[in-house]
């Protein structure tokens, strides 16, 4: 069943709404040991041949499928769920700035609220307020998310690689893996901020085993595996990875501090020539697009306060993926893009998705993720997507080497698109806030996330 696109009709609330015109010891990895490309399976590289020719990831922060499309037409996005008694009830609208940051969204609380595939367990996560995680954005406040998922495509089965938050979710989002052995992965937060090289002496990464037992590990610095931008190089393939200014810089500077990049955390990135890939600020990507200047790769991050994430008090994580998107749409850029929305955890909401257990960490619970592009279908797909998915066709539209970790078990995005079709003409979205506004928007200085 086919969206029909959402209109404000319904929602007052947007009747302003403008126009967006240490080291751990291992041997360093060697990136020319990468295997060569195999042809994949479902044969996505031979149709999408020299129509794709940039791939641009957004990532936004702790929103669950449900919490973001509860109620969305043709979507597996129901409008109640079930408390661990099994007592049945109707989730509740909240807004952003109506969002409180108080859910546990762990390791440990992601099994809490997965309640062995039941999925009824998220009260027992909040018990001083166990139901505030039956809760979903009212339409008005993500209308922009709502109308491109209406006019392109909006997957329903989009989980994380892991259960947990925000570290091992970006992690595996630039190397499809965190796993330090096969039986021993990177989860949670690291104890110290930055997250990566950059983390004070002492600094643990938190781990998980096969047994899903949680405890600290290693200096968050890796090298135990390759990452994209590795299988990139080996090719001749130009990627950035766009990013905000964050910690390490205090008292309203406006110069100096880190960057918060999961890349950070990669040794042969941070002190190799690549980390001169790591873009700040992350508004560079809107000149980029709008000058012809986008890598035929890209990662997005925002800003804390354009990110979505519960707590911040903003409701400007729309605007600034629209923002996004048209930029791009306008460009010369747009007949060979390919834009992936995709949001890193699911931050403590209500979803009613079972995850697949592919593994011992996961996959976790599902997650939000529109795919926008001039041969994209407009459609929801119900294809299970993870993580590795969005790396597959990375590697199949390019004719790189796989990496072969979940990008190799998982679907691609490839069944997303249509290459025989025309490419589509873009129609820009509307938003709240303008693209001048993070122009000019003073940065937050402050982590995306820290869990």
């Amino acid at each position: 069943m086919v969206a029909k696109p959402f209109t404000l009709a319904v929602c007052c609330s947007l009747v302003a709404v403008l126009a967006a015109c240490s080291s751990s010891g291992s041997p360093t990895m060697n990136p020319a040991a990468l295997p060569q490309a195999a042809a994949p399976a479902d044969g996505a590289r031979a149709g999408s041949a020299g129509k794709i020719k940039h791939v641009i990831v957004i990532i936004q922060e702790n929103r669950s499928f449900v919490n973001l499309f509860s109620g969305f037409p043709g979507a597996d996005a129901p409008t109640f769920g079930y408390l661990h008694d099994g007592t049945k009830i109707q989730l509740a609208a909240v807004s952003f700035k109506g969002t409180g940051n108080g859910l546990g969204h762990g390791f440990t609380a992601s099994l809490t609220d997965w309640n062995n595939g039941a999925m009824n367990g998220f009260d027992l996560s909040s018990p001083s307020s166990p139901t505030y995680p039956y809760s979903y954005l009212i339409p008005s406040s993500v209308t922009p998310y709502w109308n491109m998922a209406s006019s392109y495509v909006l997957a329903d089965r989009m989980f994380p690689t892991q259960f947990g938050g925000s570290f091992s979710a970006h992690l595996n989002l630039i190397a499809g893996t965190d796993k330090l052995t096969p039986t021993l992965a990177v989860t949670d937060w690291a104890s110290a901020m930055p997250w990566g090289c950059d983390a004070p002496p002492g600094t643990k990464a938190t781990t998980v085993d096969s047994n899903r037992n949680v405890k600290r590990g290693p200096f968050p610095c890796f090298t135990q595996f390759k990452t994209m931008a590795d299988t990139l190089d080996k090719s001749g393939v130009s990627w950035k990875y766009y990013a905000p200014q964050t910690v390490g810089c205090s008292g309203g500077c406006d110069n100096g501090g880190l960057i918060w990049s999961e890349f950070d955390s990669i040794k042969n990135v941070r002190y190799g020539p690549d980390w001169s890939n790591v873009i700040n600020p992350q508004t560079t990507v809107l000149k980029d697009a709008a000058n012809g200047n986008l890598a035929s790769v890209s990662w997005v991050v925002p800003d804390l306060k354009d990110s979505d994430h519960p707590g911040n008090g903003s409701d400007t994580g729309p605007s600034w993926v629209t923002s996004v998107v048209n930029a791009i749409g306008q460009s010369k850029d747009w007949d060979s893009s390919a834009i992936v929305i995709v949001w890193d955890d699911w931050g403590g909401w209500y979803d009613d998705a079972a995850p697949p257990q592919l593994d011992f960490r996961g996959l976790g619970i599902r997650v939000g993720c529109i795919i926008i592009s001039p041969y994209a279908k407009n459609k929801v797909i119900h294809t299970q997507y993870e993580y590795g998915s969005i790396l597959k066709f990375i590697e199949q539209t390019f004719n790189v080497a796989s990496l072969g970790y979940t990008d190799k078990r998982a679907a691609s995005i490839a069944d997303s698109f249509d290459f025989k079709q025309a490419p589509r003409k873009f129609a820009p979205f509307k938003a709240k806030y303008p693209p001048a506004y993070f122009l000019h928007e003073r940065p937050s200085f402050q982590p995306v996330d820290n869990e």
